[in-house]
C-alpha cells in the first residue's frame, strides 16, 4: 500500500516545516485504491513537500507537461506536447495570465497501477503547491476533456509503447522512423499508431505515412474536404515539431500511392469501406444530473444524495461540504470542493469521484473534474437553474473573454469606432449606430405595413418583421430581426418563420436573420429607434381595432444596455419587480409616478418620458427610499427587490460548435479550445455561443439537412439550459456575409479567407 509513496518520497525534496514558507503547508494523504477512505502517517503530519519539478511550475502562462517515469516527475520538451505513449502516466498543468490553473493527469489505456497511482500523488501535491485553486481534471486515452484537447490545436498523437519499454521523448532529426498514423476526428483530432500495414486503413479517413525524411497524407476517397484540412495540421506538426522543420510533405488521394508508400506498405491490398464515427453528445445533457454530499462526519468517507435530478438550486451548494454532481450517464463527474470543507475532504475529492464511479458501474473512461469554490466552468454551472457567480446581479452575464489564455477585457462602447474595433461590436452586439433605414411589419398571415408613427412600440400578442439596412465597407448590409411576442399564437409564430425566409430569398439569402423573444431584445435593436426607447407591451395587439383591454394599473421596467440604448418592458405590477439600477413608470387610475432608482442613469430617467407622453398625465417624481404610501399600494404592498449595484462583470468563454450529419445523423461537437476562423466547417452549420446571444453560421457546403435541423438545436440548446436563458436571440448568418458582431469573437478575422479554397491554401503550407 505504501510502495509507491516510498518510491516518490526518494524523488522529492522534505524540509521541516517550522514557519510559515512560500510553497504552504501541506498535510500529505495516501489514499488505498480499494476505497475511498484514506491514511494519514503521523510522520508525514507536517513537512513541507516541494518536487524540484514545482519550482517553476505556474511562474509563466502556457502549458507544462511531465511524465511519469520510474515512479518520478520528468518534463516533456515542449516541441513534442500533444504526443503522448500509450503506457505511459502523464501530469499536466496550463496556466492563464489571470492566473488560474488546470492541473490534468492523463492515463494511457496500457499504463501501470504504479503510474496511474504516482500521478494521482504528484495531482495533490501540484494541487496543494498552487494553493488548493487549481481545477483537477482525470484524462483517459481517446476519452479526454474539450479542455484538454483545446491545448493542442493540430490533435493529439498516440504513440505505442512507454517508458517501460526504453521509448523516450526526445527530439532528434532520426529520418529512420516508420509508422503509420490513423486520423480520427473533425474538430477533436486523434492520430493514434496503428498496425503498418494496408489492412489498417478505409476509405472515409485521412492516414500519416511517417517514413521519416518524407510524410505522406493518405486521404481515402471518402473523406471530405474539412477532415483533410484538419489532417494536414498533425502532418505540419510532425514535420515542424519532430523533424526539426527538416521533412517534406506529401498529399496523396487514394489510388495514386507513389512507389515509397507501396514499398513501405507492401503491395496493396483492398481498401476496406469507410467506418461512421463514434456518435456525439447532444447538447441537451446538461440537464441530466444528480447531486450528492461528501462528507467524513462520521469518521469514514460518505456519500448522501442532495437532489436526483438538475436543474439544481445554488443554495444546494454547501461551503462546509464538497459534493459530487453526477452526470454519468454522459461520462462527466464533477466534484465541487467546498472553501470551508475540512482538509480531509478537500483532498480526498479525486479518490472520492474515482470510487464514485466505480460504486456506480460507470464507464472506466468516464471524466472526473475537481472544482473549487469560484473556478467552476461553464458546464459545470449549467446544470443549475439560479447560477450567480461573485457579485453578479440577475440574468445572465457577458461574455467577454476571447481567448481562453489572454483574458480581453470588455471594451466601453464608443460609436465613432465600431467599424474599426470587431471586438468592441461583438461584445455590445452593435454593428453600427442604428441611424440605417428600418422598415417594420406586422404578422398577420401576410406582412402588413407598421405605420411609422408606431415605430418602437410592440406587442406581446404580435409577431414583427423588422428590415434593417446599413452600409458597411462600401456594401449595403441587411438584418431581418423576427420579434415574436411571448402571448402571440402558434400560427403567428409558423407564419413569422416562413415570412422572414421569404424576405430572406427576395433579397437574394444574404441578409442576417435574428429571431428575437419579447424581453431578450439585443442592444442593436433597442437602438434602432434613436433617442427614443423601445416600448414593449406585455399583451394585446396593434393590429386596427383589435387591440385589447389594458390592465387598470400598468407597469414599465426601464433599463440601459451597454450601448446606452433603452428598453421600456411592461411587467407585473408588483413590488418584487423593482431593480435599485433602473428606472420605472407606474401608472395607477389615480396616479403616475417615475421611480428611479440609486443606480439608475440620467439616460434611463430621460427615456421616461417618453413612456410618461404614451401614457398619458403628469408624473410624480420618486427616488427610492422616499417612496409615499400610496406608491406601495399601488404596487400591492412593499416587498423585497434587487438592491445589489454590482455590475454584471463575470467573465464567460464563449463556445464554438458544429452541427453535422456527416455520420448519417444530426450531430453537434463542442470545438476545444480557443476556437479561429479556420475551425468553421464550411461544410456544416456552425453555433457560436456568445452566452448573450447565439449565432448560426451557414458554410455554403452545408446540405438541406444540416440547414434545416440546426435552428432546431439551437432553440433547443438555450431553452433547455438549466442556467435560465431560455429566448435568447438567434442569430443566422451566410458565410461570406459575416457582420462585425460575429467576426469579433475570433481573433485575426481575415475577410478574404473564403475566396481561396482551403485546401488549395493548407497545400501551400506543404511546401512551407
Amino acid at each position: 500500500k505504501y510502495g509507491i509513496i516510498v518510491q516518490i518520497l526518494q524523488n522529492i525534496q522534505i524540509t521541516n516545516c517550522l514557519s510559515p514558507c512560500p510553497s504552504g503547508l501541506f498535510d500529505f494523504h495516501i489514499y488505498s485504491s480499494s476505497s475511498s477512505s484514506h491514511v494519514q502517517p503521523s510522520f508525514l503530519r507536517a513537512i513541507m513537500v516541494s518536487h524540484k519539478e514545482f519550482v517553476d511550475a505556474g511562474k509563466k502562462p502556457g502549458l507544462q507537461v511531465w511524465r511519469i517515469e520510474n515512479l518520478d516527475l520528468k518534463p516533456v520538451p515542449k516541441a513534442l506536447h500533444g504526443s503522448f505513449f500509450t503506457g505511459d502516466a502523464y501530469l499536466l498543468l496550463f496556466t492563464t495570465s489571470a492566473p488560474s490553473y488546470n492541473i490534468h493527469m492523463w492515463l494511457g489505456d496500457e499504463c501501470s497501477q504504479d503510474e496511474s497511482g504516482a500521478v494521482a500523488i504528484f495531482s495533490t501535491q501540484l494541487d496543494d503547491f498552487l494553493g488548493g485553486g487549481p481545477v483537477q481534471y482525470r484524462e483517459l486515452q481517446n476519452a479526454e476533456s474539450n479542455t484538454f484537447l483545446g491545448y493542442f490545436k493540430s490533435g493529439i498523437k498516440y504513440q505505442k509503447g512507454g517508458v517501460a519499454s526504453g521509448f523516450q521523448h526526445v527530439v532528434t532529426n532520426d529520418m529512420n522512423v516508420k509508422r503509420l498514423l490513423h486520423i480520427k476526428g473533425r474538430r477533436a483530432i486523434r492520430a493514434t499508431e496503428v498496425e503498418m500495414s494496408w489492412g489498417s486503413f478505409n476509405k472515409g479517413d485521412c492516414f500519416i505515412v511517417d517514413l521519416g525524411k518524407d510524410i505522406y497524407q493518405w486521404c481515402g476517397s471518402e473523406c471530405n474536404r474539412f477532415e483533410r484540412l484538419k489532417a494536414s495540421g498533425v502532418g505540419i506538426d510532425i514535420r515542424d515539431n519532430e523533424r526539426n522543420g527538416r521533412a517534406k510533405l506529401h498529399m496523396v488521394e487514394e489510388g495514386e500511392e507513389p512507389a515509397a508508400i507501396i514499398e513501405a506498405l507492401g503491395p496493396k491490398s483492398t481498401i476496406a469501406p469507410s467506418t461512421p464515427d463514434d456518435e456525439k453528445v447532444d447538447t441537451s445533457n446538461r440537464k441530466k444530473g444528480a447531486l450528492y454530499m461528501i462528507s467524513d462526519n462520521s469518521g469514514s468517507m460518505k456519500v448522501s444524495a442532495v437532489s436526483p435530478s438538475s436543474p439544481f438550486k445554488q443554495a444546494m451548494l454547501s461551503p462546509e461540504e464538497c459534493f459530487i454532481l453526477d452526470n454519468g450517464v454522459d461520462n462527466n463527474i464533477f466534484v465541487w470542493k467546498g472553501p470551508k470543507a475540512n482538509s480531509a475532504e478537500r483532498k480526498a475529492a479525486m479518490s472520492v469521484g474515482q470510487q464514485f464511479i466505480k460504486d456506480k458501474g460507470y464507464s472506466n473512461k468516464t471524466q472526473i473534474q475537481v472544482l473549487p469554490a469560484g473556478g467552476e466552468t461553464t458546464l459545470f454551472k449549467q446544470f443549475f437553474s439560479d447560477w450567480r457567480d461573485k457579485d453578479e446581479t440577475t440574468g445572465p452575464s457577458k461574455a467577454y473573454t476571447i481567448g481562453r489564455i489572454a483574458k480581453v477585457d470588455q471594451v466601453p462602447f464608443d460609436a465613432s469606432s465600431l467599424h474599426s474595433n470587431k471586438a468592441m461590436a461583438a461584445q455590445h452586439g452593435m454593428v453600427d449606430d442604428g441611424k440605417g433605414k428600418i422598415q417594420i411589419w406586422r404578422v398577420e398571415g401576410e406582412r402588413v405595413p407598421v405605420d411609422p408613427s408606431l415605430y418602437g412600440h410592440f406587442y406581446g400578442g404580435d409577431c414583427y418583421l423588422i428590415l434593417y439596412s446599413y452600409r458597411l465597407s462600401g456594401r449595403e448590409q441587411h438584418i431581418i430581426y423576427t420579434w415574436q411576442g411571448l402571448k402571440c399564437t402558434q400560427d403567428e409564430l409558423a407564419a413569422s418563420a416562413f415570412l422572414t425566409v421569404k424576405l430572406d430569398d427576395s433579397m437574394g439569402g444574404s441578409p442576417v436573420q435574428v429571431r428575437v423573444t419579447q424581453g431578450q431584445e439585443p442592444p442593436h435593436l433597442m437602438s434602432l429607434f434613436q433617442g427614443k426607447p423601445m416600448i414593449i407591451h406585455s399583451g394585446g395587439t396593434s393590429r386596427k381595432g383589435g387591440q385589447s383591454t389594458t390592465g387598470s394599473t400598468r407597469l414599465f421596467h426601464i433599463r440601459q444596455s451597454s450601448s446606452r440604448a433603452t428598453r421600456a418592458v411592461e411587467v407585473s405590477v408588483c413590488a418584487s419587480n423593482l431593480n435599485t439600477n433602473d428606472v420605472f413608470v407606474l401608472k395607477s387610475p389615480s396616479a403616475l409616478y417615475v421611480w428611479r432608482g440609486v443606480g439608475a442613469s440620467d439616460e434611463e430617467l430621460a427615456a421616461s418620458k417618453h413612456v410618461v407622453a404614451f401614457l398619458g398625465g403628469n408624473a410624480q417624481s420618486v427616488s427610492e427610499g422616499s417612496e409615499p404610501a400610496d406608491f406601495w399600494a399601488a404596487l400591492g404592498g412593499k416587498k423585497g427587490y434587487q438592491t445589489s449595484k454590482s455590475l454584471q462583470n463575470t467573465v464567460k468563454a464563449p463556445r464554438l460548435f458544429g452541427c453535422s450529419n456527416k455520420t448519417g445523423r444530426l450531430t453537434v461537437e463542442e470545438v476545444p479550445g480557443d476556437f479561429n476562423q479556420s475551425d468553421l466547417a464550411i461544410d456544416d452549420v456552425m453555433l457560436l455561443d456568445t452566452w448573450e446571444q447565439i449565432f448560426l453560421w451557414v458554410g455554403n457546403d452545408a446540405n438541406a439537412e444540416e440547414r434545416t435541423g440546426a435552428p432546431k438545436i439551437a432553440k433547443e440548446y438555450v431553452d433547455t439550459d438549466p442556467s435560465g436563458r431560455k429566448g435568447l436571440p438567434i442569430t443566422t448568418i451566410k458565410q461570406g456575409a459575416e457582420p462585425p458582431t460575429f467576426t469579433g469573437w475570433f481573433q485575426a478575422w481575415d475577410p478574404k479567407m473564403w475566396e481561396m479554397n482551403p485546401l488549395d491554401r493548407i497545400r501551400a503550407r506543404f511546401q512551407a
